[in-house]
């Protein structure tokens, strides 16, 4: 058995036969002080005593001209046994009806344990501790479906996406070695900008990697600053493209690690800018503040674009509409790596397709809590 090593148990009773014992167990404790109760009044009606019966009402029982405490000692014995009878029939049943929610919850854990993971329990029925067992595990069976099969499809787009420069690599050398008058610089030179798509395509994989594990520091970062950073670095692209920036907000300081929320912003922005009008095209950038979180907006203008082709552009490998210039075409991670920074970050992104044309991104994350002098003597 592959993963974590299974705990060897001895075998115990199941939990319905304890349910069941449980139950008898109550009954004949129950049936018995009912029985001793019943006994004290009785030989108490015979005592001269308003208390407790004396030793002579005890002895009495033994007494035959007492019939009646006589035939009480063996009708209360089977009294008793059939109370256990009863109790151990009555439990059986009582906790099979009460465990057969959690028998089908397990059967049908070892159904997608050996089986597909789109079977669901479906539980009927009012409301209950089963119930929300049951809802619970169906919805983590919907999502661990969907990580799959989202996880199979970014295998097969990264193998696709890696596979391509690699083929071309191959081509370009086969063409080079078949005929000795090829061009020498033009092949190194169409070599390298093969090689540098290969080089950007598993950098922006291991950072897909690397914020998804969540394996980095956490301290104070100012939005506003990191957009007026992504801002500075692209504006030779924009301008090249003919495509304006506008940066405005306020101040909006957040936790988390600075490196991967400046890849955010810039992959934002960079998108923004490729995705954008031939000419005359204009990027909007903002930061905000709202209760208890900060806010980044990068609007650009653009083609129209549909719902249905909105919602897939956080995906791996999914470019939307053409860019305008074909070398920055990217490796289509830009949003993707966006949305796994943002889940990182215990944020929000939403795209929204502008009615003019063009894209709206939000990205929400908490806000930090106010920065005080005392954490700087701390610090």
């Amino acid at each position: 058995m592959t993963g974590e090593r299974c705990v060897d148990r001895r075998q115990g009773l199941s939990v319905r036969l304890k349910f069941t014992l449980s139950y008898a167990g109550f009954l004949v404790i129950a049936g018995a002080l009912l029985l001793a109760a019943a006994w004290v009044f009785l030989l108490r009606g015979r005592s001269n005593s308003l208390d407790v019966p004396d030793r002579s009402d005890f002895l009495r029982v033994f007494d035959p001209s007492n019939f009646g405490p006589v035939v009480f000692v063996p009708a209360g014995i089977l009294a008793l046994a059939f109370l256990l009878v009863f109790g151990l029939v009555g439990g059986w049943i009582l906790a099979g009806r009460m465990l057969a929610p959690l028998i089908r919850i397990t059967d049908a854990t070892r159904r997608v344990a050996n089986g597909p993971l789109s079977y669901r329990i479906r539980l009927a029925g009012r409301r209950d501790e089963f119930r929300e067992l049951a809802d619970s595990f169906d919805t983590m069976l919907a999502q661990l479906e969907a990580h799959v099969a989202e996880q199979q499809r970014f295998a097969a787009n990264a193998s696709h996406e890696l596979r391509t420069p690699l083929a071309v690599t191959q081509a370009l050398l086969d063409v080079a070695r078949n005929d000795p008058h090829y061009d020498t610089g033009e092949l190194v030179e169409r070599l390298r900008v093969v090689n540098t798509r290969a080089i950007d395509l598993t950098e922006a994989l291991l950072l897909l990697s690397r914020a998804n594990q969540q394996s980095f520091s956490r301290e104070r970062v100012d939005l506003s600053l990191l957009a007026e950073e992504a801002t500075e670095t692209l504006l030779p692209l924009a301008e090249k493209q003919g495509v304006t920036i506008e940066t405005s907000g306020d101040v909006g300081t957040t936790i988390g690690s600075p490196a991967l929320l400046l890849q955010m912003t810039t992959n934002l922005l960079h998108n923004a800018i490729g995705h954008n009008l031939p000419e005359k095209g204009a990027v909007w950038v903002n930061t905000s503040v709202r209760s208890h979180t900060v806010v980044l907006t990068v609007e650009n203008t653009g083609e129209k674009l549909t719902p249905q082709l909105v919602s897939t552009l956080t995906e791996p490998f999914q470019r939307g509409t053409e860019r305008i210039h074909s070398s920055h075409a990217g490796v289509g991670l830009g949003l993707a790596i966006v949305k796994t920074i943002t889940q990182a970050h215990d944020g929000t992104l939403t795209l929204t397709p502008r009615p003019a044309g063009g894209l709206r991104v939000t990205v929400q994350l908490p806000a930090a809590a106010a920065h005080t002098p005392a954490d700087d003597d701390r610090a």
